[in-house]
């Protein structure tokens, strides 16, 4: 999409149904804005999903609340899908401003003290893991400067009441099953109400882009399994609008979650392809896959990096593909 079209978009009118309105939170990279959903309740209103802290997205927090008549103080629930800081760096903010509880699941709050309790030690083990599967320090010094940026983008971190998969959820006047979804980010959950036929989707399903799915330190063993196998079961949900983190909510659900296994199955294939023809380290194929460029962006190749690095798991766990170490920089290879 261009980016006149991305500006004539964001230019539209709010999307708002059946008392729920999409407030949209800028962001400084290049996804634009994060879904923000205020929904209104039988007193006061949940948000779901805050967005991450800077002074614009304060601000349009506070333009959308005094264009619906409300103050902080109406906020009664703050419901944060998974711990990126995009969709978690304001839920301490505003829990400060509102008094009102925090609710995500103990494995996402636990990554949040891992990503920016202080410390460091996950950008140590992010250094160590990029170096060995070929990065140049020079980047990877770039992406730990990167990381560090967020930290502000954070705070103050909330206190959290933890939800779990499996229950349920009280939203908007009617009751919401919390599922389980893996994959993109641990602890990761969605939320479908089987009456309407809703679902609340996080980043596990955006329409026109793909949600990232990185291989981490102290994530999942395999996330890129765990994000086909999530697909392959909330495909089978009955879904009539899909509300998503990024982008506009839309309802060909079931064809969008095929339409992501069939993108993952093609990356797979030709990154197997590639290594066929040479053995090649993560970055180089990363490099393959996503562009050189993106060495003047660490977000992004943050990002790409880390979802190369999720394939190759993938292929490597089940024989596809095999890995030698030289020197301390692992190497992949077609199997025999």
């Amino acid at each position: 999409m261009s980016e006149d079209a991305e500006k004539k978009q964001e230019d539209q009118p709010a999307w708002r149904t059946n008392g729920w309105l999409r407030v949209k939170i800028p962001l400084p990279f290049s996804l634009r804005w994060v879904n923000s959903y205020l929904v209104k309740e039988a007193s006061g209103y949940s948000v779901i999903d805050p967005g991450l802290r800077t002074d614009e997205a304060i601000a349009v927090w506070e333009h959308a609340l005094s264009g619906e008549g409300l103050s902080w103080s109406d906020i009664t629930q703050i419901i944060v899908t998974h711990q990126h800081p995009d969709h978690y760096g304001l839920a301490g903010y505003l829990q400060q401003r509102s008094g009102a509880p925090v609710y995500m699941t103990r494995e996402a709050h636990r990554y949040t003290q891992e990503l920016w309790g202080g410390g460091g030690e996950f950008a140590e083990r992010l250094s160590g893991l990029f170096a060995r599967h070929g990065m140049p320090e020079t980047l990877i010094q770039a992406i730990n400067e990167h990381l560090d940026s967020f930290i502000p983008k954070v705070l103050p971190h909330p206190d959290v009441t933890y939800l779990e998969a499996g229950g349920e959820l009280e939203l908007g006047g009617q009751k919401w099953e919390l599922i389980d979804a893996p994959g993109h980010a641990l602890g990761q959950f969605v939320l479908y109400n089987e009456e309407s036929g809703w679902m609340v989707c996080g980043d596990q399903v955006l329409p026109r882009i793909t949600p990232n799915i990185s291989y981490l330190p102290g994530g999942e063993p395999d996330p890129l399994a765990s994000f086909m196998d999530s697909l392959g079961k909330l495909g089978a949900y009955p879904v009539t609008l899909a509300l998503p983190g990024h982008r506009d909510p839309f309802t060909d659900f079931g064809a969008r979650t095929a339409a992501l296994l069939r993108h993952h199955e093609s990356r797979l294939a030709q990154m197997t392809g590639l290594i066929k023809q040479t053995p090649l380290t993560a970055f180089e194929l990363c490099e393959q896959q996503f562009g050189r460029h993106l060495r003047d962006n660490a977000h992004n190749l943050r990002f790409a990096m880390s979802e190369t690095l999720a394939h190759l798991v993938y292929l490597e766990r089940r024989s596809k593909l095999e890995a030698a170490e030289t020197a301390g920089v692992i190497v992949y290879r077609a199997s025999v």
